[in-house]
């Protein structure tokens, strides 16, 4: 089996568990997952004191076999269709305005989960209209039907992650389909030109530099607006082996070109991930001095 590199220096981040209480006690009191949790995600902590969750909606079970994900992956539960209701009781008590979904891919489903995402954007919503809502999807099988109503859920900002290039979906992404992800946010983009398209890589599984040039390009060709590049950081041995710690200024460089090539807004950092302050990700996509 083989180890996990030791950390270098710019990865020490510390995660302080005393102060996730307030968000785990209300997740906890209403049964509803998050991302943060599910994945191990190393910012937890950061997001959970400033109040901040992506909430994951239909189970916390994925349908797919992605190499380096800490989700849990076999059968998944039946839907629970009072979600939507409790997630908005949740909002309501955190008092959050910006708020992110996501979910497992559930090919289970005959549409794949969509009608729970548009449920649950309607719900917090109608809590109040000037609510942000961003919601991060899986592919649908590439479903014209299903995306044409994702793009029409009056969510602000839409997020499906290629999260690598083309040539390692076959060893990190079984069940996934890189053209099949760009057909999704392009054809997001052409049913709602008014919303804000998303994605992500996550570096450091093996991919050379001009691969994720070229991804970089393949998104914008898509008319992607918005992207977050990681440090891969596997969540535990049984899962795809870590290749390369990425150098912080490798990162900064990957921000100067996407920026360069017409990306609205770019996180590019060891610690990013797709919904990591994803706010302050849109309100960059406002500012004139992007680039």
């Amino acid at each position: 089996m083989p180890k996990i590199k030791p950390k270098p220096s710019w990865l020490n981040k510390k995660i302080a568990l005393g102060s996730c209480h307030k968000v785990k006690s209300i997740l906890r009191d209403l049964s509803l997952h998050s991302v943060c949790e599910e994945s191990f995600c190393p910012n937890i902590s950061e997001c959970f004191q400033a109040g901040v969750a992506t909430f994951m909606i239909l189970g916390d079970t994925c349908t797919r076999g992605c190499a380096f994900c800490g989700i849990s992956k076999g059968e998944p539960s039946a839907v629970d269709l009072d979600e939507p209701r409790r997630i908005k009781e949740a909002v309501k008590r955190l008092d959050l305005k910006y708020v992110v979904i996501t979910s497992p891919t559930r090919d289970d489903l005959n549409d794949g989960g969509a009608g729970l995402f548009c449920q649950t954007v309607e719900e917090i919503l109608s809590l109040d209209s000037k609510k942000t809502v961003e919601i991060l999807i899986p592919d649908f099988k590439g479903k014209i039907n299903l995306i044409e109503k994702i793009a029409r859920s009056k969510a602000k900002v839409i997020s499906h992650n290629l999260e690598t290039p083309a040539s390692l979906y076959i060893k990190v992404r079984r069940g996934a389909v890189y053209e099949r992800s760009l057909g999704v946010l392009k054809l997001i983009k052409e049913t709602n030109k008014e919303v804000f398209t998303k994605s992500g890589l996550i570096l450091g599984l093996g991919e050379e530099e001009q691969e994720v040039i070229q991804t970089l390009v393949d998104l914008r060709s898509v008319g992607c607006d918005l992207l977050t590049l990681g440090q891969y950081l596997p969540p535990s041995l049984k899962h795809y082996p870590l290749k390369d710690y990425i150098l912080p200024d490798k990162f900064g460089y990957y921000e100067k070109y996407a920026k360069k090539i017409g990306f609205k807004g770019v996180k590019s950092a060891p610690y990013v991930r797709s919904s990591y302050l994803a706010h302050s990700l849109l309100e960059s996509a406002f500012c004139p001095n992007h680039l």
